[in-house]
């Protein structure tokens, strides 16, 4: 159950009540795809850098070790060691990805593994099925997102395929649920809004999620290359057609700037692959840009990352260490910049919900706004 807090303009502070606990909103759930954080990073990793919310991947854990196998562990909760909430991808994102291995129809999608080659079919109710497996806190729809750019035609018998497959997700899951057949029997879901960039199809979309009693509402296939300002102008257009009662979360998004700009667009929830897979490649975030370790300039600086950040990274270790382990490409150079770029992630959200409550949002948001993502 959400509840919406106070509000600054469109910004919403909330508070989301969850079978595996409370999550504080705005809030960046940490991607752990196939149940780990990339660059060698646990769940007890994640509870000690603020995490409170873990993403993994519906379709990358059917794959391996199999969805089966972790609900014969107690789910994803007991398998990994994670305490708190567990948000499932439905799969949907691989019909954008492996556009190449695929096939869609009405009944769902026909994939060819990318790991073996073995076809394997993906529909709404076996994504409700694997999530079930899975245990995780929150299920998400199974939908398609489409290219951008894409043929009006399409998008739109798309969109209202997925709003179909939405109902049989909803109605799926509630069998589930009265079969006993679930390893979480409180597990939520949340629906997808989908439409490309074309302002009707996207509005006739949401409008025929909203009507749905879900327990949370998604903005899809945002984020798939189209310019920035493309994707905050569809959000301004669906906001207002999403229920006010229920969390809102954008996928895939995003960098620190587009965060910023998202909650103040009305958005909750967000997740994105980005700030690890930087930190791997030695993109270090800070609250005065982005640096790049790999940079001679840092061979000698014996200052952490950043002055005064509390993540473990910066408190043992200095710059040149960093650069020395990037340079020398070993595990641990990967290891901590993830834990220092996360730990930046968590910490922007704590400062957004901060002065959120404290009533300066506009103070922060006007203070920070293109600093974050400016390359050092």
């Amino acid at each position: 159950m959400y509840k919406l807090i106070s509000t600054s303009g469109k910004a919403r502070l909330g508070r989301f009540e969850t079978p595996h606990g409370t999550v504080e909103t705005p809030a960046f759930m940490n991607v752990a795809t196939g149940a780990a954080i990339k660059g060698g990073l646990s769940a007890i990793d994640l509870a000690d850098i603020g995490c409170q919310v873990m993403l993994c991947n519906t379709y990358h854990l059917h794959l391996r070790p199999g969805d089966e196998l972790i609900a014969r562990r107690g789910g994803l909760l007991p398998f990994t060691g994670w305490q708190g909430p567990v948000l499932t991808d439905s799969g949907g994102f691989q019909v954008f990805s492996l556009s190449k291995l695929r096939k869609i129809d009405e009944k769902g999608v026909s994939f060819q593994s990318h790991i073996d080659g073995r076809r394997i079919f993906m529909g709404p109710e076996e994504s409700m099925q694997i999530q079930a497996n899975l245990g995780s806190t929150i299920a998400m729809a199974f939908d398609e997102c489409v290219e951008n750019p894409a043929e009006y035609a399409y998008v739109k018998e798309s969109s209202d395929r997925t709003v179909r497959w939405l109902q049989r997700c909803q109605d799926e899951l509630a069998r589930l649920k009265q079969t006993g057949n679930i390893v979480n029997p409180q597990q939520m879901l949340f629906g997808i809004n989908q439409g490309g960039c074309y302002d009707d199809i996207r509005l006739d979309n949401m409008k025929a999620i909203a009507a749905m009693d879900l327990d949370g509402y998604a903005i899809g296939g945002l984020a798939v290359g189209e310019p920035a300002e493309e994707m905050y102008r569809i959000i301004t257009l669906v906001e207002p057609e999403m229920p006010r009662e229920k969390i809102r979360y954008l996928m895939g998004v995003g960098t620190p700037d587009n965060i910023l700009q998202a909650v103040n667009h009305g958005i909750d929830l967000f997740d994105c692959v980005m700030p690890s897979r930087n930190a791997r490649h030695g993109q270090l975030f800070t609250w005065q840009g982005v640096i790049n370790i790999n940079n001679l300039k840092y061979a000698e600086d014996d200052s952490p990352i950043e002055d005064g950040c509390d993540c473990p990274t910066c408190c043992y270790f200095s710059r040149a260490y960093l650069r020395h382990l990037q340079r020398a490409d070993e595990a641990l150079g990967k290891r901590l910049a993830v834990l220092h770029n996360l730990y930046f992630y968590n910490q922007l959200m704590q400062q957004i919900r901060e002065t959120l409550a404290a009533g300066r949002w506009d103070e922060f948001y006007n203070k920070y706004t293109g600093i974050l993502d400016k390359r050092i």
